[in-house]
């Protein structure tokens, strides 16, 4: 076997970036696979729904949303902790900086250390790494919900903790007047699932049940096209709940048979590669999805920290030739 390119590091060129208006006031911008970001308008302010890997790329997207509005940033909302996500917010100049509590308490816990990391495995999005002025912190964190009062006849934005999911502190935001949600990395359309940080179990059953219950009419994922629609949109969930499934199988089986953690790789990657193998970033994955996966089952109730060290040797094990 040919040796795999580590991660996302060979992986370099541009995709194709969309922006997309989903209702009046409410943009999302998806790439390709690429992590998607999003905007609501308020009756004089804007809420932003995550950052991107840095101020540059971040800049980038904010001057295609000002082809729209001028409305000042009074609210970013981060999903979760993830740099990719969260790196690019000075950027935004925002009045708050909005993400569960849970996120702020990962960021000082592993925040550097996951910089280092995915700044390695997707060199490519870390656009000029040079301008992130340092971790990102959020101002205003909650627990379990808060709501944001857009003015006017906009009606409210409701951000909401699921449960546990792909990290412990994942957060959605919720339009009940467009019925619009911005799942994060909670759901992927097209696009495979990043496991690594994750709470395989708890995200495949309350944590998704709960954020299909919003019966959203279109649904912005943390990767991959916006689904439109009830149909797609229950779609995108089920096909996220389903490679959830097939993980905890595979590597449940291999787990209990007292095998080792390549075989169950061998095992989740054959079982899911059919349906998902042509998908952005399923290589990428994978590896570090059945590590924390096997981790789980072996009774580690938390993710160990991923540095770019631990990054190279589980990958070297798992793609390696």
């Amino acid at each position: 076997m040919t040796q795999k390119a580590f991660a996302s590091s060979a992986d370099l060129g541009e995709k194709t970036q969309s922006l997309e208006v989903l209702a009046d006031g409410v943009y999302a911008l998806t790439a390709e696979g690429d992590p998607n970001v999003g905007a609501i308008e308020g009756e004089d302010f804007l809420v932003c729904f995550e950052a991107l890997a840095t101020p540059v790329a971040a800049g980038e997207w904010l001057a295609r949303l000002r082809e729209h509005t001028d409305k000042p940033i009074r609210y970013l909302v981060l999903s979760h902790y993830h740099a990719v996500r969260v790196l690019g917010a000075s950027a935004f100049d925002a009045e708050v900086i909005l993400a569960h509590e849970n996120t702020r308490a990962l960021i000082a816990e592993r925040g550097k250390e996951d910089w280092e990391s995915e700044f390695g495995r997707m060199p490519r999005l870390a656009k000029q790494a040079e301008s992130v002025p340092g971790l990102t912190w959020p101002t205003m964190t909650f627990s379990d919900r808060l709501t944001i009062d857009l003015g006017g006849d906009r009606g409210d934005l409701v951000l909401r903790y699921c449960g546990r999911g792909h990290t412990e502190g994942d957060i959605v935001a919720w339009l009940p007047r467009t019925r619009i949600l911005f799942a994060g990395d909670l759901v992927e359309a097209e696009a495979a699932l990043y496991t690594g940080d994750a709470f395989h179990h708890d995200w495949a059953s309350s944590t998704l049940d709960m954020v299909r219950a919003f019966e959203a009419e279109q649904l912005v994922g943390g990767r991959g096209a916006v689904s439109r629609g009830r149909g797609a949109v229950d779609a995108a969930v089920e096909q996220t709940r389903h490679f959830l499934h097939v993980m905890i199988r595979e590597v449940g089986a291999v787990h209990r048979a007292g095998g080792t953690l390549k075989e169950a790789f061998e095992a989740t990657h054959s079982a899911l590669s059919g349906t998902y193998g042509h998908w952005p970033i399923f290589e990428h994955c994978l590896p570090f999805d059945v590590s924390r996966l096997w981790d789980e089952l072996s009774g580690i109730e938390r993710p160990v920290i991923w540095t770019a060290a631990r990054d190279r040797e589980v990958w070297d094990q798992l793609q390696g030739g």
